[in-house]
């Protein structure tokens, strides 16, 4: 057994067998370290799970990662949700996917409390501001990011391009999106098309490749890695009826055109159609739950992706405050905190439990998968088609953050939201200038670059400024 470093071969010994209640305190640590976004997060797991424990392999846990990458939903739960069914059966699964929500979803709704409560109060209103504006950089730097990755050849850029351009001037619905590009590069991984191949990965910065021989998965197949159709069937019936049992519930007890069950559905219908990840959805999910269900302002979505980008967990963890904010806004016969509560608790189960269900019902079928093209060629031209989606998240973004009023431009079947000049907001422009000079030309970390754009809202609101 060995470590590959260069050109060397250096003996390692294998990891001893962890038990499951070892492993919880493992998960809760990358839990509590899970910020900056799934490019973070999955950083944080490898380090911790390939480099420091050597439980898992380098290609084992990018063949992982590919999978989680291709489903809808959170890949970085995801993915920690497969490696934990991978060491420990669906146990594990479970205790490693519900630690990596349980940090963000507290800090969440306290978040969400304190914002319906003291959101306009002095303080509060000031950081929010600040908060907001610096999450334009960190969208930027999203995009740049995956697309230095991702569009690595014209037919790669060429997909970015399309989808930016069908999503921002057309209006096509982003599943479509999504689901085109995968087909297209279905196609090109089977005619085995260079341009649709994989490259890339997640090695340690020290240029140290851990073999999965050498690791305490190794590279056998676990025997839970086959199961049975009836094992198989179980396994989707358990979790069908956890995600949506409370679903058909609501319709049938409160009707469609009640709030619970208007967000059961939404983001039911999210859970299945979200992929690329936390930014290539949520434009659409702002649009929707702005324009469509009038739940909170884009404003007020901006500040929910400020808190998700500060707490750890899934950025699509504001998924919870968007429910929140729909439920605390149109209560029924309950208190307004109850009902935000109860709609952000909501939102948070019907998107989180479909997660379990990708992964316990596909992973077996997927361990037996490794190095198959026409999935990888998928998963290039959906990332290189999330690249365009995320660019026009960051331009929905700017529009709505340095300019306090839009007017909708229609031509033909071109649809958008055009900015009033004279609406511009300079405090607003002056610091997401700042946070993106501090991002792409300082290197500051996410944290840094919140923070100090928390301090500069808090500052100008104090101040007065911003009530001018």
């Amino acid at each position: 057994m060995s470590t590959i470093t260069g050109d060397t071969v250096a003996p390692i010994a294998r990891p001893a067998p962890v038990t499951l209640r070892q492993a919880f305190w493992v998960w809760l640590r990358i839990a509590a370290l899970s910020f900056g976004g799934p490019a973070g997060q999955i950083a944080v797991m490898h380090r911790i799970l390939v480099e420091e424990k050597r439980w898992i392999g380098e290609q084992r846990f990018l063949h992982a990662l590919n999978y989680c990458m291709l489903l809808p939903g959170p890949e970085a739960q995801q993915l920690a949700t497969y490696i934990g069914w991978l060491l420990h059966r669906t146990r594990g699964g479970i205790v490693a996917g519900t630690l990596f929500v349980l940090p963000g979803a507290v800090s969440i709704m306290a978040l969400s409390w304190i914002y319906v409560l003291y959101g306009q109060v002095g303080l509060v209103a000031g950081l929010f501001f600040g908060l907001k504006c610096a999450v334009l950089a960190v969208v930027l730097q999203a995009v740049v990011r995956i697309g230095s990755r991702a569009l690595r050849n014209g037919v790669m850029r060429g997909l970015a391009a399309a989808a930016f351009g069908l999503i921002f001037f057309l209006g096509v619905p982003f599943p479509l999106i999504v689901l085109g590009a995968g087909l297209v590069g279905y196609l090109g991984g089977r005619a085995d098309m260079p341009a649709f191949r994989i490259g890339g990965g997640h090695a340690s910065d020290k240029g140290t490749v851990v073999a999965d021989a050498d690791t305490l998965l190794g590279e056998s197949l676990p025997a839970h890695a086959s199961p049975t159709i009836r094992q198989s069937m179980q396994q989707a019936a358990v979790w069908l009826v956890l995600w949506l049992a409370p679903v058909a519930a609501l319709l049938v007890l409160l009707g469609q055109g009640n709030v619970f069950t208007q967000i059961a559905t939404f983001f039911s219908t999210m859970a299945v159609v979200t992929f690329g990840g936390a930014y290539a959805v949520l434009a659409y999910v702002a649009q929707q739950a702005v324009e469509h269900y009038h739940w909170l302002t884009a404003r007020e979505m901006l500040d929910g992706l400020g808190m998700a980008e500060t707490t750890p967990g899934p950025l699509i963890m504001v998924l919870q405050f968007v429910g929140f904010l729909g439920a605390y806004r149109h209560p029924g016969m309950l208190s307004p905190l109850l009902a935000g509560t109860l709609g952000g608790l909501l939102a948070t189960w019907v998107t989180f439990v479909p997660c379990f269900l990708w992964i316990f019902l596909g992973a077996p079928f997927i361990e037996r998968m490794r190095g198959n093209v026409a999935l990888s060629g998928a998963l290039s031209a959906i990332t290189a088609a999330v690249v365009g989606v995320v660019l026009n998240l960051a331009v929905w973004f700017a529009i709505h953050t340095l300019f306090r009023s839009v007017r909708p431009f229609a031509v033909g079947p071109v649809r958008l939201d055009l900015p009033v000049v004279a609406s511009l907001d300079p405090w607003a422009l002056g610091i997401a200038l700042a946070a993106i000079v501090a991002m792409f030309r300082l290197k500051f970390g996410i944290f840094a670059t919140l923070g100090a754009a928390s301090v500069a809202g808090i500052v100008l609101q104090t101040t007065g400024v911003l009530a001018e």
